[in-house]
């Protein structure tokens, strides 16, 4: 905890690709792509992310994933934990239940973004949230939609509503 009661946030970035993306997209999708990122906020002492099985958290660094490729500062919030897992607690049985996870249009970089913004009014980048319609504006990411819709990407940890 910081001076006046408020915690560094932060985003963890991966690429689920591991590196492959940037190597194969130029020559599958007609277009570069640095990676097919999965992030996740970290606040309190634990990595929060969104996948298949619903919310969950992890220890820092704690999923399959390992290192994340870049970490972004989001500033800070004044959220305590105790209302912060309030909030997840209400989305994990909404908004972010597992069977709404979508790859395309509510994954992990919805979610994350959503918390960026619920603890410190800021996004996340752009290039994050604007992967889905960037592949899916390719012939290939429309061909292959229908095999990808059908993938929940779920890198571990703990699921947030057995946390009361």
């Amino acid at each position: 905890m910081d001076q006046h009661g408020s915690f560094p946030v932060k985003l963890y970035i991966y690429d689920v690709s591991r590196g492959m993306a940037r190597q194969l997209s130029s020559l599958m999708l007609g277009r570069q792509l640095d990676g097919i990122w999965h992030t996740a906020i970290v606040v309190h002492g634990k990595e929060y992310f969104f996948g298949g099985e619903g919310i969950n958290s992890c220890s820092l660094g704690g999923t399959p994933l390992g290192e994340p490729d870049s970490i972004v500062d989001l500033g800070h919030t004044e959220v305590p934990a105790d209302i912060f897992i309030e909030y997840l607690t209400s989305l994990a049985e909404s908004t972010y239940r597992g069977d709404k996870y979508n790859l395309f249009e509510h994954n992990c970089n919805t979610f994350s973004n959503e918390l960026a913004q619920f603890l410190t009014d800021k996004k996340i980048p752009s290039y994050i949230t604007d992967l889905p319609s960037d592949i899916l504006s390719t012939p290939f990411g429309q061909a292959l939609r229908p095999l990808l819709d059908s993938i929940a990407i779920n890198p571990g940890g703990s699921n947030i509503t057995g946390q009361r």
